[in-house]
């Protein structure tokens, strides 16, 4: 287990959802695939909607950008 992965487990194991954000759009941009960075990025957009994190909306349209999402 890298490192990341042991603060996503920590931060999961804690209920930290606002580090999630951070972590998971952390894990989108070490990525090799564009499946894997929306996986990460999807992951990270629920977290800020659940905490109505600022990041929200960036997220959601990095998502729409790749086609993973729909424009409002």
């Amino acid at each position: 287990m890298n490192d990341l992965e042991r603060r996503v487990r920590d931060a999961h194991a804690q209920g930290d959802r606002a580090a999630l954000v951070a972590l998971y759009r952390e894990a989108a941009d070490g990525v090799a695939t564009e499946d894997e960075r929306a996986f990460f990025l999807t992951q990270a957009h629920v977290f800020a909607l659940e905490t109505a994190h600022p990041e929200a909306q960036a997220l959601r349209g990095a998502l729409v950008r790749m086609g993973r999402e729909t424009p409002l």
